[in-house]
């Protein structure tokens, strides 16, 4: 019901808005893209980074016959009208996400001998595991690359928008970081692959921190309790050490505590001028205490709006609570990864996390402005908790995503052009806050219809990679309430071909890996 009232908002508040800028351009003779669109528009005001093209996403354009009309859609079999933009909007806006537990969980769901369960499938965290080439920035902020590829379905596309942000910095380069590590130490946590992959990959990395580092241990069961408050390394690596050999698992899950707790530890070891995170490791599965994110997060909200101290969620344990560590990522202004083996563990921990310390972009958007003149009907994959209202795009009070160095963000489409549709396509961009000053800044991309003429499976390695993963999590949806199967989707058994060709071509482990779970979830297939 609420999906609904929203999306008749939308369509109501862009034919006004419609109304309005067509009024504007009579009155003016101004061109549309410097009409007022009755959003916040902060272009003209020097907001907009140099490195784009200038042109700022707005409401639907009028075509002259009020836009596009339901009566032009031709929706297929099976397809609710809640799946693909309504008419009059052409806007797509959501908050980035750089999570990976869900495709972590999966691999390791069906290594175990079965299918996940479709609710804990997200495309967008399938898609977002995967390096991407893409352009890199110079600074902060993002390179904007639009590009796409014709499915096998008549008229049908997948549009990438791929975001990037500069190259992790060297570790030498970096400013220090503050981190505080909340444990789970319950019961659950016994099982192998869980404490015993986290007390080993904790104890690699704090050798691998440099000394002008700081690290704090937080455990909680029943009780949270702070065993190291927050100490710089330098001399001090023996008493990192010793706390974490020293974890043992107990009882019950009370992971509110453990979240309260590790705020308050990294509140009190705050160090101006450094990274300051918290790193909670645990299977989530809370059971004792708060057991709602957002009473969690509220209990906390204060530590992460005036420090600005950001939350990992690092998920163990083959019994996950994956909505809760996905919310308290979403909300606590962070992001998740998963991990079921010390190479996982051993990767996350050691590589990623001490280079990928920094942010470049705090409260991160994107929105994407399709031509009604060229595209019938679009679909984005996936970010279904990362919806942003368009009109909130350049409203920065209103929540996005924190992104660091090294990481791209990739959001796919389905895509309908209309017949003989030729000339613009879309209009990407991304608006973020500088870290530090949080100034706003804005980039660009664009697409052209002939852009997306070549055939998906002669397109480009790395976007056939993005688009097997969607498709595979496409697959492991099914089932779902309310879930309609892209366009042009192949079988397990051909998209297994597909992985593989991908695998030998790229001689990248992270697509053989793909494709072997490819491969075992088409064996499961009921």
């Amino acid at each position: 019901m609420e999906r609904n009232r929203i999306r008749r908002t939308q369509r109501l508040r862009g034919a006004l808005i419609a109304v309005t800028a067509a009024s504007g351009l009579l009155l003016t003779g101004c061109s549309a893209d410097s009409a007022d669109s009755g959003q916040s528009s902060r272009a003209d005001s020097g907001q907009h980074s140099g490195g784009g093209s200038g042109y700022a996403p707005a409401p639907a354009r009028s075509s002259g016959s009020g836009g596009q009309q339901d009566g032009d859609r031709s929706r297929s079999e099976g397809e609710t009208e809640g799946d693909f933009a309504p008419s009059p909007d052409y806007l797509s806006t959501f908050a980035l996400d750089v999570d990976t537990a869900s495709y972590g969980y999966a691999r390791r769901t069906l290594a175990d001998g079965h299918r996940p369960d479709p609710s804990t499938v997200r495309p967008e965290e399938f898609v977002n595991s995967f390096r991407q080439d893409y352009e890199r920035p110079d600074g902060n902020g993002f390179s904007v690359t639009v590009d796409g590829a014709r499915t096998d379905r008549e008229d049908w596309s997948l549009v990438r928008v791929g975001l990037a942000t500069r190259s992790a910095e060297q570790e030498s380069e970096r400013r220090p970081a503050a981190l505080t590590f909340v444990i789970d130490i319950s019961g659950s946590m016994a099982e192998p692959g869980r404490l015993d992959l986290a007390k080993d990959s904790l104890g690699v990395m704090t050798d691998r921190l440099r000394d002008d580092d700081s690290v704090a241990i937080v455990t909680f069961s029943d009780e949270a309790e702070t065993v190291l408050p927050m100490t710089r390394l330098d001399d001090h690596r023996d008493r990192v050490h010793d706390a974490i050999d020293e974890l043992e698992p107990t009882d019950s899950t009370n992971l509110g505590a453990g979240v309260r707790t590790g705020y308050a530890t990294a509140v009190e070891g705050l160090r101006e001028g450094a990274t300051n995170r918290v790193v909670l490791v645990s299977d989530a599965l809370a059971n004792t205490g708060d057991t709602e994110a957002e009473s969690i997060l509220d209990r906390i909200s204060d530590a992460r709006r005036e420090h600005g101290i950001t939350l990992f969620g690092v998920g163990v344990g083959s019994d996950y609570g994956d909505a809760l560590m996905e919310q308290l990522a979403d909300k606590g202004d962070g992001h998740t990864t998963y991990v079921s083996n010390e190479t996982d563990a051993r990767e996350v921990f050691c590589d990623q996390l001490p280079r990928n310390i920094d942010l470049t972009a705090r409260d991160a958007k994107a929105q994407v402005a399709f031509d009604p003149e060229t595209v019938a009907e679009f679909r984005l994959i996936g970010y279904d908790n990362r919806r942003v209202a368009d009109d909130d795009f350049r409203d920065d009070r209103v929540d996005g995503g924190e992104v660091g160095p090294g990481h791209t963000v990739t959001a796919l489409y389905a895509v309908r052009t209309k017949e003989s549709a030729s000339g613009h396509l879309a209009t990407a961009t991304v608006r973020w806050l500088d870290p530090d000053t949080r100034e706003p800044h804005e980039e660009s991309g664009q697409l052209e219809s002939e852009a997306v003429d070549e055939a998906l499976w002669d397109a480009p390695s790395r976007l056939q990679v993005t688009a097997v993963a969607a498709y595979f999590a496409d697959a492991l949806r099914r089932g779902d309430d309310g879930w309609t199967t892209l366009p042009g989707a192949p079988s397990l058994g051909e998209l297994a071909d597909r992985a593989d060709e991908l695998a030998n071509a790229t001689e990248d482990k992270a697509v053989r890996q793909l494709a072997e779970a490819i491969d075992q979830a088409n064996r499961y297939e009921d």
